[in-house]
Order: C-alpha cells, then sequence, then structure tokens
C-alpha cells in the first residue's frame, strides 16, 4: 500500500500516509478491507492474515443462532471492531496516559499486582496499554506476554495452538467473527513441572460507544505445570449495544493443573458472547471459575474436553441477572478417555424480571469407561417476576458412566424476610444475608481481593434491582 494511498475501508476517514496507527480507529461495520487493515496495522504474518480471511468467509455466510436469547437488537453493522486507544504497550504503570491509569486504577490496577499477582496486563479497547511479569517467572522460562507481541517473538508457538486443535475457526457464528477481527488478549506458556504460585492476571476495558472486544486468551500449561489465571472485564454503559466476543484456548498438558477465574462485569448495553475451551490431558485438571453479570444478554458456556486417562475438570459460576437482563450461562464437560472426571456447579439469581438460564451439556464417549460426572443447578429468585430456566443435555455411550444431576429452585419471599427482620436486621441486610449464604461457594473459591470484588459488585448489582 503506497503512502499516496487512501484506505478504502468502509465509512473510515483515515489517509495510510498521515493516519497514527496508535490511534486507529474504524468505522461501524464490517467488510474484507478492515479485516486486511486490522491485519497490517499488526504487522502480521500471512499465514494469521489467511486465517482471519478465511473466518471471514464462513462468517458471511452463517446465519445467528436461533436458540438462546433473543439477539435481534444487536446490529452488527453498527459496531466498530477496531478501536486503537492513544497509548502504546508500557512495563511501567508510570507511563501509561492518565486518563487511562484513572480508568484502571478505580478498578484496582495496578495495586492488585503490587499485592497478589505475579503479573498483570490492562487491554483498553483493542489494545493491551500495560503488561509485566515479576522477574523470577521470567527466569523459570514463564512467558507471560500481549497476545500480539506473542504473534511476533514467538511464531511457530503461536501458529501451533492458535485457533486450530481447541477452536477451530469455523466453530460458530461468533467465534468465526472473533477469529476475523481479534485484537490484543494473553498469551501464557508455563515450562515442564513449573509452579506459577501467584496469580496472572489481564483486565479488558471496552470504552468506545458501540465499541466491539475481541481479545484473544491462549494459555498452554506444560506437564506437571500449575498456574492461576484470572480475568475481569467491564465497560461504561452507552444507550447504543456493544458487543464482547472474546475467545479463551486452554492446553493443560499431562500432570498439569489449571485455574481460570474470570469476572465478567460488562455494561447492560453490552452482548456478551463469549467462548472459553480447555484441551485436558492424561490426569491433568482444569478448574472455572466465573462471575457473570452485568451484560444485558450474556451466552457463556466454558467447556472441558477430557482426551487424557485421567483427566479432570471441575467448574463453578455464578450468574446474576435483573430487570432487562437475560443471564444465559452453563458448562460443557466431554469426556473422551477412561476414568475421566468433571463436576459443573452453576449457581444464579433473577431478580424483579431478570431471566438466568442454566445451559449445559455433557458428553461421554463410548471408550470414556467408568467416567463419573456430577451437575449441580441452584437458583435463587427474588420477587414476582423473577424467571430461572434450566436446560440440561446429557449423551451417554456406555454403561460404566457414573452420572448425576441436581437442580433446586428457591425463593426470598416476604415470609423468609419478614422472619430476618424479626431478629434485628433491616430489610437490606436480611436479602443481602441470604445471597451472601448462596454465593459462599463462588466466594471462597476466589483470591480474597477477588472475591471482596464479586461480593460487592452483587451487592451492587441487588441494590440496583431491589431498589
Amino acid at each position: 500500500m503506497s503512502k499516496q494511498h487512501i484506505i478504502e475501508l468502509d465509512r473510515t476517514l483515515y489517509d495510510s500516509a498521515n493516519i497514527d496507527r496508535s490511534v486507529f480507529k474504524t468505522a461501524p461495520g464490517l467488510s474484507e478491507r478492515i479485516v486486511r487493515e486490522i491485519s497490517e496495522q499488526k504487522n502480521e504474518p500471512s499465514w494469521m492474515l489467511e486465517k482471519r480471511l478465511k473466518a471471514f468467509e464462513f462468517f458471511k455466510h452463517t446465519n445467528l443462532p436461533t436458540w438462546g436469547p433473543d439477539l435481534s437488537g444487536l446490529d452488527l453493522n453498527e459496531i466498530i471492531y477496531f478501536a486503537r486507544p492513544d497509548a502504546g504497550e508500557s512495563a511501567s504503570w508510570d507511563t501509561v496516559p492518565e486518563d487511562i491509569k484513572k480508568t484502571f486504577e478505580k478498578l484496582g490496577i495496578p495495586e492488585a499486582e503490587r499485592n497478589s499477582l505475579g503479573g498483570a496486563g490492562a487491554q483498553y479497547d483493542s489494545d493491551v496499554v500495560y503488561h509485566r511479569i515479576k522477574d523470577d517467572l521470567k527466569a523459570k522460562g514463564v512467558i507471560f506476554e500481549n497476545m500480539d507481541v506473542a504473534v511476533q517473538q514467538y511464531p511457530d508457538l503461536v501458529k501451533e495452538y492458535f485457533m486450530t486443535q481447541c477452536i477451530p475457526i469455523n466453530d460458530h457464528k461468533f467465534i468465526m467473527l472473533h477469529a476475523a477481527v481479534w485484537s490484543g488478549g494473553t498469551f501464557i506458556y508455563v515450562p515442564k513441572n513449573v509452579k506459577v504460585e501467584l496469580p496472572l492476571q489481564a483486565y479488558f476495558r471496552m470504552n468506545a460507544e458501540r465499541g466491539g472486544q475481541f481479545e484473544h486468551t491462549l494459555i498452554i500449561v506444560d506437564e506437571g505445570a500449575e498456574l492461576h489465571y484470572i480475568e475481569g472485564c467491564s465497560a461504561p454503559r452507552y444507550n447504543a449495544s456493544s458487543l464482547h466476543a472474546g475467545g479463551v484456548e486452554i492446553f493443560v498438558k499431562k500432570g498439569a493443573r489449571c485455574r481460570y477465574s474470570s469476572i465478567e462485569n460488562w455494561s447492560k448495553n453490552t452482548y456478551n458472547l463469549n467462548t472459553k475451551r480447555a484441551l485436558v490431558d492424561e490426569e491433568a485438571m482444569i478448574e472455572w471459575v466465573n462471575g457473570n453479570m452485568g451484560s444485558g444478554t450474556t451466552m457463556l458456556y466454558p467447556a472441558s474436553i477430557l482426551r487424557g486417562r485421567g483427566a479432570r475438570s471441575d467448574s463453578l459460576g455464578i450468574a446474576f441477572a435483573g430487570p432487562g437482563q437475560n443471564q444465559d450461562t452453563g458448562a460443557k464437560s466431554i469426556h473422551v478417555a477412561p476414568d475421566t472426571k468433571s463436576t459443573i456447579k452453576a449457581k444464579s439469581i433473577s431478580v424483579n424480571g431478570g431471566v438466568t438460564s442454566y445451559r449445559g451439556l455433557v458428553k461421554v464417549a463410548k471408550g470414556a469407561e467408568r467416567s463419573k460426572v456430577s451437575v449441580e443447578c441452584d437458583a435463587l429468585l427474588i420477587g414476582d417476576d423473577a424467571i430461572s430456566n434450566t436446560y440440561p443435555y446429557m449423551k451417554i455411550n456406555n454403561s460404566s458412566t457414573d452420572i448425576a444431576h441436581e437442580a433446586r429452585v428457591g425463593k426470598i419471599g416476604d415470609d423468609e424476610i419478614f422472619y430476618l427482620q424479626s431478629r434485628g436486621l433491616s430489610e437490606e441486610a436480611a436479602m443481602n444475608l441470604v445471597v451472601s449464604g448462596f454465593i459462599e461457594p463462588v466466594i471462597k473459591s476466589l483470591p480474597l481481593e477477588y472475591a471482596l470484588e464479586l461480593n460487592k459488585l452483587i451487592e451492587l448489582e441487588m441494590e440496583g434491582s431491589v431498589g
């Protein structure tokens, strides 16, 4: 592309000769030109551009899903697919631009890094603006990088794992979109037998109105290694719809262990259509801990494919839906190898018209003998018009599988609140006490700082939904 050439993006008003690539922003809508421009902005290798373009072709010819929450309010032609902030990546918090720094400091970055993390990253719209890992982990060979940087610095490793084995680019409509326009995210590699004792964290902030965020997380935990990774997400509220369609791929090698914790607090104008999946090898373990609230519509079902003998998966999640919210969440466990084990515990809170749905999938292959599966769904209803749905699906192809499914629904009514008030509690304190007890298993599974954050977020959501 010559210096005189004007970039022919749909409704994009930037000249390639004069453009400041640190603040580049596409206009709403998506075309092949925009996909190519994103790749050019990042100076990507040809194989990545080819993958993007192939995914875009799949996307164009695939319909929106007809099951789950109503997506008719999401106009994909009005989304801004790439917005680069006025900041490069920094390893020092002091050099991050002041307005961006203030946003993240309100969210606990970088205080959390100093207190309890082995490393932290922060992404603002389409770009990572801060990334740092502690020197002792780097000395052990741990890689903790911005995903865009990893494509440049570790091309062979990224090419081997990126959207090949775990999440193919044609998996569904929104992963096709993700593969075409992904930007930023996290790349982690933990070498054999290295145990990362302090969590690594990334925080994603979608700040642009009508914005789309499509970060990609790729984690490889090699044989015998251990990792705890934490993601946090947020966005301000606008009148126009926003879209989050990230992708998470986790490879847990033989005898390794990975815990992935996520607190997603997108604004109510956001469609949160995220895809998370792990491939788990022999005697390895993946743990999913998810807190979902904030967004107007969520479709999220972390999946574990247990492909090695003795592989294990634990999934624990909480979803909160207040008025006008539809949280369609759950988990998937696919048992391919023998002696595998999975547990799914899903909790939901629906308040005053909010809708929560558990949507789960369990598959046990014919060769996955002596597998064990436990699924528990607990729903708490507050208010007369709160709604909770359960959509479990189980396909078991051998007779040696031990499987159990439980579903419970409880309601906080006037009698329960009156009883607690008679013991000296205010109505608000009584409500919070019941909710705190309900979410305790999720809270206990998080580090203290994040447990406090999740608890506070739910309290604030309760105030806004009940008050």
